[in-house]
């Protein structure tokens, strides 16, 4: 695998680190159902295909019909991008980032699934979620990464970024 599971950063872990950025970022992709996930082809080239993500207590999950060719990358190469709908103006532009763990115990997919039907699901571990939006002519982006919190900068028309907080 591409990735590894170093230390596991859970939808609530970083929730706690950033609650305002989470919040936000929550809003973005529960306001759209289908949203773009990047993974790495056998190649190393990328691949996007449509994904959902789904919000279950502490953790973040993203499932695939049985085999499809996202869950073959997410297996072989265990690295992930995914942008919230990006037709929606409205919240901004959200992004997380970081790698899968996928489940394997059938009980606890149906359970989280709510039916038997074979499928994949991956348990998503954060390492960077961003927020990019315009207001005015200024461009800001707040973004979070594993170890190192939450960073927001300002760039104004055609001028330098500067942290704003």
């Amino acid at each position: 695998m591409g990735g590894t599971l170093l230390g596991m950063t859970s939808w609530q872990e970083f929730s706690a680190q950033s609650p305002s950025l989470a919040t936000r970022v929550h809003a973005r992709f529960t306001a759209e159902k289908s949203h773009v996930l990047a993974t790495v082809r056998r190649d190393g080239a990328p691949r996007v295909s449509g994904s959902e993500v789904d919000f279950r207590g502490a953790e973040a999950y993203i499932g695939s019909m049985l085999d499809a060719l996202k869950a073959l990358d997410l297996r072989r190469d265990n690295r992930f991008a995914i942008h919230a709908y990006p037709g929606m103006e409205e919240g901004g532009d959200a992004k997380l980032a970081g790698v899968v763990a996928e489940l394997t115990d059938k009980a606890e997919i149906a359970a989280l699934q709510g039916n038997d039907e074979p499928c994949h699901l991956f348990r998503l571990d954060l390492r960077e979620v961003v927020l990019t939006w315009v207001a005015e002519d200024t461009l800001f982006v707040e973004s979070w990464r594993e170890g190192r919190g939450t960073v927001k900068f300002a760039r104004p028309g055609n001028g330098p970024a500067e942290v704003v907080e």
